[in-house]
């Protein structure tokens, strides 16, 4: 069945720089598709990427890398096989994670292929170490001495070592023939990719043309929104205003209504003014004359406390002597009586 994909995400592909072993070279001059495959022949998992026609990454992974994240967005491992060391930029930490996940597993993965592997290696070494040393009669027979020996010896591993490397050959046409297949799959997706990208490119700005002059127009219609408002704004003040104004108009109309009646009333409250000026005046000359009165009668009553007062001298004057008098009367009295008693 050959290599399939397992596992497909997008990233920018940076390689470390071969003279410095410090900072990054950039592989891809935007985001590229970097995926695991698994070889079902081989049993072993590589990291493919392709950047135009060119390979960008060709990494078998081995159960003894390590992927390892420098930052929430960026991830690297070092390939021995290849003598550099990959980095590879996530648009987000969540792509970062799934990627280093699947690393993880695919490592797990390739430690337990390698380990199978070792003991199928093991189980053949020992079986045929078993035949070599239980050998047939015939063979022991055979071995005329120690030069026949080591020669046979010698031959045998010849012929091991061609047998291996016919298997090798062999193999490793598969795997030639398995990256042709690989190759001419990634060219083809290549291709629908740059078809893909070029149409999305013209959809891209056929919606970025659409975005701006949908965006204009929402521009125009938001500056009409503002003028409505605005417009709205006035009125409403105008409204107020108006309100205003006719609450005034109303009031002013109450006080003309009241200044009117009040001028219906203006000549009977003059005539009455000029009645009560005429009583005021009558009024004023009765005021002037009683006080007149009032100033006559205290120079009486002064006139009169004066009299009485004369009158009181007078009276206590008069009192003396009539009480002088009554002394004297008696007096006279008592010496009647005395008289009359002598004779």
């Amino acid at each position: 069945m050959g290599e399939q994909p397992i596992f497909t995400t997008r990233a920018h592909v940076f390689q470390i720089d071969p003279s410095t072993k410090k900072n990054w070279v950039p592989a891809s001059k935007q985001a590229v598709t970097v995926s695991y495959f698994y070889d079902v022949t081989r049993n072993s998992y590589r990291i493919i990427s392709v950047d135009g026609a060119k390979v960008i990454i060709n990494s078998t992974i081995t159960p003894n890398m390590t992927f390892t994240k420098t930052s929430q967005k960026f991830g690297q491992w070092a390939d021995s096989r290849a003598n550099t060391v990959f980095g590879l930029g996530f648009s987000s930490e969540q792509q970062l994670t799934k990627f280093a996940e699947k690393f993880q597993e695919v490592k797990e993965a390739a430690r337990l292929a390698r380990d199978k592997s070792q003991e199928k290696i093991e189980t053949s070494s020992n079986h045929s170490q078993a035949s070599s040393i239980n050998g047939t009669d015939d063979e022991k027979a055979s071995c005329a001495g120690p030069a026949d020996t080591h020669l046979k010896s010698e031959n045998d591993k010849l012929k091991i070592a061609l047998t291996q490397s016919a298997a090798n050959v062999k193999k490793w046409e598969i795997e030639l023939q398995t990256l042709r297949e690989s190759n001419a799959r990634l060219t083809s997706a290549l291709q629908e990719s740059a078809a893909s990208v070029e149409q999305w490119k013209r959809q891209f700005s056929l919606c970025r043309d659409e975005n701006d002059r949908l965006r204009n127009k929402i521009d125009e219609l938001e500056e009409q929104c503002s003028e409505i408002n605005r417009e709205k704004e006035q009125n409403t003040q105008l409204k107020r205003r108006i309100e205003e104004l006719e609450s005034e108009l109303r009031e002013k109309e109450m006080e003309l209504t009241d200044l009117r009646k009040q001028s219906e009333i203006i000549p009977q409250l003059m005539s009455e003014c000029e009645y009560v000026s005429e009583k005021l005046e009558a009024a004023e000359k009765d005021n002037q004359n009683l006080e007149d009165k009032v100033r006559s009668l205290k120079t009486d009553i002064e006139e009169s406390k004066y009299r009485q007062r004369h009158l009181k001298v007078e009276l206590k004057s008069f009192l003396e002597v009539l009480d002088g008098k009554i002394d004297d009367l008696h007096d006279f009295r008592r010496g009647l009586s005395k008289l009359g008693a002598d004779n």
